[in-house]
């Protein structure tokens, strides 16, 4: 039997490796990034997993792991942003950061571990096109509110967007390892 919970710990410390090792090379030059140029910016690691999908090659060798791992961490980052909204510095210290990182991180798998256990983990039956399609139309429904200057009338906002689409990355990552 599988255990969710060990896998998603798995697939987020490589996201985070990855993350806190930029942040060492680059800083925090992302605080530069405005919400719909992060929001773009998952468009195009999610657009380029379709596309390959859809194709059934790739010209790029960059492997789909390291996308979704990219899917992940701009949704963090775009989750902090949101936090960190008012705050007008460009560089903020790394420790911060890191802990702004993992306390986002923790709540998005409470979120998963809440619906995992209301849905009876569906998404071990979904085809990894269809995680793809579901982060897709989580993007285009952030595209939507920004339009929309942030403005809904009945759905969540776009940090329960973020979660979302961070949560059905990581089943990508945990399906494509198994």
């Amino acid at each position: 039997m599988q255990n969710t919970a060990q896998q998603y710990d798995h697939a987020i410390s490589l996201c985070k490796d990855i993350f806190l090792k930029k942040m060492k090379d680059y800083g925090t030059a992302w605080r530069n990034l405005r919400p719909r140029s992060l929001t773009d910016q998952i468009f195009i690691k999610a657009q380029r997993i379709k596309s390959i999908e859809e194709k059934g090659t790739q010209k790029v060798k960059d492997d789909i792991t390291g996308e979704y791992i990219g899917i992940i961490n701009y949704c963090a980052i775009a989750l902090i942003q949101l936090e960190l909204n008012n705050d007008t510095r460009m560089d903020v210290p790394y420790d911060e950061v890191a802990d702004l990182y993992l306390k986002y991180l923790d709540q998005t798998k409470k979120l998963m571990e809440d619906k995992n256990h209301d849905y009876g983990e569906a998404w071990r039956d979904m085809r990894m096109s269809s995680l793809t399609d579901l982060i897709l139309m989580k993007i285009f429904r952030v595209k939507q509110i920004e339009d929309n200057e942030g403005k809904t009338i009945i759905s969540e906002g776009v940090d329960a967007n973020y979660m979302d689409m961070i949560n059905y990355a990581v089943f990508a990552l945990i399906k494509l390892s198994e």
